[in-house]
């Protein structure tokens, strides 16, 4: 049976790798999800906005974070689906999931400048963790998104 959903479009996206000094990764957990998954700073790309601008201002939205250098932008887009269940209900239904453009971006701060308490926030509790933990701590339908950028980290770091 097919879904009534399989038709809606992909979200334009932006996810973000942030590295501390000793290469480990910032992930924090959703407010709306607080099970023990962790994610990466992510979000949508607003009409008119190049794709690095969006990064850096979900990155500002999300974590306070803006004292960050480029490192690389990952080759063309990464996708991932949302599962059945959260079809129709996550961006009010008009999406089946999200094409993100990747940036890899070195935090320059120091730990202090992090604020995950933002004006509308979505995490509630962030750390930092090794590139070998990072596809042991998302989501499930995440996981394949996760391992591409874990492979490109690898090549850089």
């Amino acid at each position: 049976m097919k879904s009534k959903f399989q038709n809606l479009p992909l979200r334009s996206g932006v996810g973000i790798v942030v590295l501390n000094k000793y290469n480990q990764i910032f992930v924090a957990k959703r407010i709306d999800n607080p099970k023990n998954f962790w994610q990466m700073p992510q979000g949508g790309v607003d009409e008119g906005e190049n794709y690095f601008e969006a990064a850096l201002r979900e990155l500002k939205e999300e974590t306070s974070i803006e004292n960050v250098s480029l490192l690389k932008e990952l080759d063309g887009y990464i996708s991932y689906e949302l599962p059945d269940y959260l079809l129709g209900i996550i961006w009010k239904g008009k999406y089946k999931g999200q094409n993100q453009k990747w940036y890899i971006m070195r935090f320059n701060g120091n730990d202090k400048e992090i604020n995950i308490k933002t004006k509308k926030p979505e995490f509630f509790e962030w750390k930092w963790i090794d590139i070998k933990d990072l596809t042991n701590v998302v989501v499930h339908f995440k996981l394949e998104v996760y391992k591409k950028i874990q492979e490109e980290l690898r090549k850089i770091i």
